[in-house]
Parts: structure tokens; sequence; C-alpha cells
């Protein structure tokens, strides 16, 4: 099998995604990787929310979903923002196919926290045999992060987990976390490596701000025993430099940044 690398593609993103990003892909293809992706679509979400006027909080970061809210959520993810996404990346040659962690029990869910959370989820499982058979397929998999449980019912799921899981699942060599920036930035120049605790530290001295905090917090969340490093790159630009490696900040666990 080849290479895999997954991309997680967050809902603000989405709309600045240039034509260099989409040829990176292909040339990642090109290159012998199999790329998987999955977004989000958070600001989509939160818009039609409010213009149909259907109450919506946050708890430690998440949305709370009932189910009203999950109606929405899974009509915006699996519906508008796949399918352009799909379409775009269509528009550049790449095979793309829409569907979300409810196809074919691609992710089973179960809930985080019932009474605070409602219907958000948590990964239990990642059917990577149904991913494996589409990308050795040459399909290129557009996830929305939803999925079920064994009973059928649906869960909201936070797209950095669900792309982690993913990526943890197919042992992935590369995650990506696309973003509006070309990675952590020190004195104007990206950072190529940087460990854990280094992140705590460009935090404090004011480095790492703003918008990018949760960002790089993100990232980190997703580094586990089964993924040791995930990467955070440009959406706005391409994610491939002129000698053909990734271009962006590698995130890394202490221990091998010793």
């Amino acid at each position: 099998m080849d290479d895999i690398i997954v991309l997680k593609c967050g809902g603000s993103i989405l709309a600045e995604l240039t034509d260099s990003f989409f040829t990176s892909i292909k040339e990642l293809q090109n290159q012998g990787f199999k790329v998987i992706v999955v977004h989000g679509g958070g600001p989509e979400i939160g818009d039609m929310l409010k213009s149909l006027e259907i109450p919506s909080e946050f708890v430690n970061g998440l949305r709370k979903t009932t189910s009203d809210v999950l109606n929405i959520v899974e009509m915006i993810l699996s519906g508008s923002v796949n399918k352009q996404l799909v379409s775009k990346l269509t528009s550049h040659g790449l095979n793309a196919l829409g569907l979300s962690g409810i196809d074919g029990k691609l992710i089973t869910a179960g809930p985080i926290d019932k009474d605070n959370l409602g219907f958000v989820g948590e990964v239990t499982y990642v059917n990577s045999q149904l991913l494996t058979q589409l990308i050795e397929m040459d399909f290129l998999p557009v996830i929305s992060p939803l999925g079920a449980d064994q009973e059928g019912q649906k869960y909201n799921i936070n797209a950095d987990t669900a792309a982690a899981s993913i990526a943890s699942a197919l042992h992935a060599k590369h995650l990506l976390f696309v973003t509006n920036v070309p990675g952590i930035l020190k004195e104007g120049e990206v950072l190529d490596v940087v460990s854990t605790t280094q992140v705590k530290d460009l935090i404090s001295d004011g480095t790492i701000y703003g918008g990018m905090i949760p960002k790089v917090n993100a990232a980190l969340s997703a580094l586990s025993a089964e993924l040791s490093e995930v990467m955070i790159v440009n959406g706005k630009d391409s994610i491939v430099t002129l000698d053909g490696k990734l271009a962006g900040t590698k995130l890394i666990k202490e221990l091998e940044a010793i």
C-alpha cells in the first residue's frame, strides 16, 4: 500500500483554498501518496443556525448538538460543504468521492457527554477497510465528520478528532492540518519542527498568538501513540516545496525532540 496522507480542512479555510493547493494534492498523488480529506464547516453551520433562529452554544469548545442542531449540521456538512469541496477537487483533475462518516459505517461513534453536549460524538471505530478499498481504486475520499452508533443514532464529531482517528486507523504517514498560514512563524520565518514543550513556550512568549493558538492546540491534540507527528500547512499556497517535500511546520512529541 502506498503512503497515506490525511488532510484536515477546517471550515474557515475552505473558501480560501487556492489553485496551487489543489495542484499540490495532484503532485502528492504523482509522488505515490494516497490522499484523504476530512473537512469541517463551522462557519456555514453557524450562519444557517442563526438564520433559522435555532439556539446553539459551545461547551468546552464543542458545539452542543440537539436534534435540531444535528439536522442542520448534517445538511451543511454532508450536503453543501462536502459537495462544494468534491466539485473543486474534481475540477482540478482529482477523482474525489464525497461521503460522510455514516456511509458504509465508516465512523462508529458514541456520546462524549450526552447531558452537556447532546449528540456530540467520540469515535469508537473507523472502517479502515472501506477507505483502503476506495483509495486502492484511486478515489480521493472527502469525508464529512459525522458518525453513528450501532442503533443508527447520528453524532456530530469534531473534524480534528475525526481526521486524527482516521489517520491513526490507517497508519497514515502524515496528518496535515490545512490553515490560512504557512506554519508556525517566528520572526517571519517558518519553523520546520516544533515539540510539544516548545509550543507552550512559543505561546507564552507571544510567538504563537490569537487564532493560531487553537489551530496549534488542535494539531497537538491529534498526537497519540499511533500518530507521532502532525503538520500545519497553508491552504492558500502549494503544500509541496520545489524539491517535493511538504511545506509547513511539523509538530512532534517530546521524546522525539530530544
